[in-house]
């Protein structure tokens, strides 16, 4: 079951209060003031100390921010190019391109924006790892975006916790050409090179325990999982690729704290970005879409992100 973690809930009930305080007070302060200019007929006299200004900067700071993840970020898509060397490989390199948490709505967020990057990438192969639609409008859209993304490898996806629990009857991906795994290994070559990719889609049951075992030591082995929540039962199993989304980064973060929510058994610990677990390279996506409402529809330093993996040969 997907929950907040007790740091999360602490964490998100104490910004609330601090909002509700800052607000509050500029509440206070704005009746008080008009109560001044109404019982004295202007507001000759009625001083502001330099508390009251910085509450007004900071309440000022927060509408523009509001605004801001609302109306900017949630539409201002970051690509993330990272490059893993290994020796598993000889000559070939390939690109993977990973969309997570598309998560479309009854409106246009992301989708022609996502297909006009991601051809402009090249990949060889794209990877999708869950959450695809908050709405059934939605889905016309979503398939003609996923059946317009090109690559020669394959396209291949898993299947995340709100496409379980509201859309299993959809066939999300009828018509788009991306191969459905669910706890499947399909073997991708180039040239004399080849990697694997397992995927499992999510379940709230799902355990490490018989998905990945016995993985060939020579060989290089990416995994699809919506969420991180599998990645320390795999670390030292032969997976050297883990890709996953699922946390959005938080879709709030706040600057030197970060995620507020991640709906990971993890909490924090892996909210966004690659991380070294054990052996294993995991990298947690940030989604491209925005959690269904009644959650806020605002992105706020987690700007949605489609990742590039280059995986190349070791260096001489």
């Amino acid at each position: 079951m997907i929950t907040m973690s007790l740091r999360e809930e602490i964490g998100l009930l104490l910004f609330g209060l601090l909002i509700v305080a800052i607000y509050g007070l500029e509440f206070v302060h704005l009746v008080g003031y008009l109560a001044v200019r109404i019982r004295q007929g202007s507001c000759k006299g009625v001083r502001v100390g330099k508390s009251h200004l910085a509450l007004h900067a900071v309440a000022l700071i927060g509408i523009l921010s509001l605004l801001y993840a609302w109306l900017i970020e949630p539409r201002w898509i970051d690509v993330n190019q990272v490059t893993l060397r290994t020796a598993k490989l000889k000559d070939a390199g390939f690109r993977i391109v990973q969309i997570s948490d598309l998560h479309c709505d009854q409106g246009v967020l992301n989708e022609q924006r996502v297909a006009r990057i991601v051809s402009g990438l090249k990949p060889d192969i794209v990877v999708a790892t869950g959450d695809y639609l908050n709405d059934m409008t939605g889905l016309p859209r979503l398939r003609r975006m996923l059946s317009t993304l090109e690559a020669p490898l394959g396209k291949f996806a898993v299947t995340g916790n709100w496409d379980v629990r509201c859309w299993s009857d959809a066939s999300i991906f009828e018509g788009t050409g991306f191969c459905r795994l669910e706890r499947q290994t399909v073997l991708v070559a180039k040239g004399a090179d080849t990697l694997a990719i397992t995927g499992m889609g999510f379940g709230h049951s799902e355990s490490a325990n018989g998905f990945v075992e016995g993985l060939p030591e020579d060989r290089y082995d990416v995994l699809l999982f919506h969420t991180p929540d599998l990645v320390e039962d795999l670390a030292n199993r032969g997976v050297d690729l883990y890709l996953c989304g699922h946390t959005h980064g938080g879709q709030v973060r706040l600057p030197w704290y970060g995620a507020l929510v991640t709906f990971s058994k993890f909490g924090k610990k892996y909210e966004s970005g690659m991380y070294r677990v054990g052996g294993t390279v995991l990298y947690v996506n940030r989604g491209l879409g925005l959690e269904p409402r009644p959650a806020p529809q605002v992105r706020f330093l987690a700007r949605p992100e489609i990742a590039v993996f280059d995986i190349l040969p070791a260096q001489e």
